[in-house]
């Protein structure tokens, strides 16, 4: 299976448990790898045949700037649904960052990262 990764899509959003992560948001960080079979659209050199990658970008910010949840584990768990709607995609690996999580002892980031397959 090949692989398309995306890396570093930004957006605010207001997800956590505690309510001042809900009254003032914080930017999440989203990277995706799919898993795909590029070589169709290699063979033709057309983009219809593989995932468009623009599209799925902007369909992760929506997700991120969507409904509240409280747990990164259910925002990951959306992304991923959103990305297996393409019909290309076979499998996904989602990593949701939260580089400013309430916590009180100093730290680069918090992450989950969780990996989806189609049924």
């Amino acid at each position: 299976m090949d692989r398309v990764a995306l890396r570093g899509l930004k957006a605010r959003g207001y997800h956590g448990v505690f309510p001042e992560e809900r009254a003032q948001g914080q930017t999440f960080v989203v990277d995706l790898v799919l898993g795909l079979d590029t070589r169709p659209a290699a063979a033709d050199d057309d983009l219809a045949k593989t995932v468009h990658y623009g599209i799925v970008a902007e369909e992760v910010v929506a997700v991120v700037e969507g409904e509240p949840v409280n747990l990164i584990e259910t925002l990951a768990e959306r992304i991923a649904q959103a990305c297996l709607k393409h019909e290309g995609v076979h499998e996904v690996e989602v990593t949701v960052h939260k580089p400013d999580a309430p916590i009180t002892v100093p730290f680069d980031d918090v992450t989950v990262t969780i990996t989806r397959s189609r049924v």
